[in-house]
């Protein structure tokens, strides 16, 4: 949960459900806008996040598309989160309240103010606590079935990181891009592809004569998903850019707009925004630590209570004397780990995740913390000891690897969101007309 108050807010609007709406303040009138698969959005749920968006192009509303086309935007998105969450759930993906009540800390943390005074925040921007819990539930639930569903279709050989670290020399330069994005369908006919083809066009001329600055222009006519973002993809290497695209963009200068590009979801614009030299990103002395731990995981059959309670049990017996190492052997449940007696070996304080590097850190040599909550289970730590390694070749190839395997992400969950949403049954009730799909969204009109 690294994320700013504000773009926070922002998923707390979105993702609000329809029960969750319901249990508020009774609404004069309200009506479905879409009904997804076993799900509905509301209207007063559509009204929220549009007062959301609104609410950050403040005195820039001419940035933004017609009202209509805004309202088509956000409402694919609060389908899109529907589907991701229901999917999920659906998959046996969970998150406990501990694990909710642990990332609501780290966004009051990151905005220097109390959970206190986060949830008057809240209250003061109109939003109710228990929606704004629940919003970020689902966003734990999606960042989770992400992670899993990169642990088991995304790979990286080192062949391609050999070939990767050959190529770029070390990382090299690394770019800051946006994009605008015309989609077209599948299979898509030379009708499509030709009015696609046209719009791209318009949007480049609108462009080049300045009627227009990129933000305001992915604002208004994107289809990509971070439409509303101004089309912004962040900092990125040559690894993380399609071979298609890398050459183009290494030889772009900084405000350069390209050409329309075709590539697999239709015709493209990329803005260079800037560039940075990354070529000294990962040199240097890092920080390691060696540690033991016993984990007791939560699942169906072992309730966080029922996990918390033993791993309360096993620190005491090791506050008692007993052996760390033999109570890991006999009850960690980390079953790489367990057969050593709980040894992790040597690691960056961030390679097991933020709870449990926090943890680790304020450790001493040789100190055992109380059970702590990760998405795991319920840890145990022994900090055995630190050491300043240089991991210069070893955190490039990890930098190179990391990168390659985001492209590859981005790819496949891109894909995997096309998928779940063309196989849902989707009704949109706006305008008057209910519009039944159960394929791919429409492209966006040109407005």
């Amino acid at each position: 949960m690294k994320k700013p108050f504000a773009s926070v807010l922002a998923a707390a609007l979105l993702t609000v459900s329809a029960q969750q709406v319901q249990a508020q303040q009774p609404q004069p009138i309200d009506s479905i806008v879409a009904v997804v698969d076993e799900d509905v959005v509301l209207r007063s749920e559509l009204d929220r996040a549009l007062a959301n968006v609104l609410g950050q192009y403040a005195g820039r509303n001419e940035q933004l598309p017609p009202r209509n086309v805004l309202e088509r935007q956000v409402l694919e998105r609060l389908v899109l989160i529907r589907l991701q969450v229901a999917r999920a759930t659906s998959t046996g993906v969970n998150v406990v309240d501990q694990e909710v009540d642990q990332a609501i800390g780290n966004i009051a943390a990151q905005s220097q103010v109390s959970v206190q005074q986060l949830t008057q925040q809240l209250a003061r921007d109109g939003i109710a606590y228990n929606d704004f819990r629940a919003s970020i539930r689902d966003e734990l639930i999606i960042q989770r079935m992400r992670q899993r569903f990169a642990q088991t279709r995304v790979s990286v050989s080192d062949a391609e990181i050999d070939a990767a670290m050959a190529a770029q020399q070390g990382m090299g330069t690394q770019y800051r891009l946006a994009h605008i994005l015309v989609a077209v369908p599948e299979g898509a006919t030379p009708e499509q592809l030709e009015i696609a083809q046209k719009k791209i066009e318009g949007i480049q001329g609108l462009l080049t004569r300045g009627d227009m600055d990129f933000a305001a222009a992915a604002v208004r006519y994107s289809d990509s998903p971070n439409a509303l973002e101004g089309g912004e993809l962040g900092w990125r290497s040559l690894n993380e850019i399609p071979a298609a695209f890398a050459a183009l963009v290494a030889d772009m200068a900084p405000g350069q707009i390209s050409a329309p590009l075709r590539g697999p979801s239709g015709f493209q614009l990329l803005q260079m925004v800037e560039t940075r030299d990354a070529s000294a990103q990962g040199a240097g002395l890092v920080t390691q630590y060696q540690a033991r731990h016993i984990l007791i995981r939560v699942g169906d059959n072992t309730p966080d209570a029922q996990a918390k309670a033993v791993a309360d049990t096993l620190r005491a017996r090791i506050e008692g004397g007993a052996d760390f190492a033999e109570i890991a052997r006999e009850s960690s449940q980390d079953l790489s780990s367990q057969a050593r007696g709980g040894d992790l070996g040597w690691f960056t304080a961030d390679a097991y995740g933020p709870e449990f590097s926090s943890q680790l850190t304020a450790l001493r040599d040789g100190q055992v913390s109380a059970p702590v909550r990760t998405p795991a289970g319920w840890h145990i730590i022994e900090r055995v000891g630190a050491r300043q390694a240089d991991v210069t070749d070893q955190n490039r190839r990890a930098q190179v690897s990391e990168t390659i395997g985001r492209r590859k992400l981005e790819d496949e969950w891109n894909r995997y969101l096309r998928e779940i949403r063309g196989e849902a049954y989707v009704d949109v009730r706006m305008g008057g007309a209910a519009e039944t799909t159960e394929a791919a969204p429409p492209v966006a009109p040109a407005g």
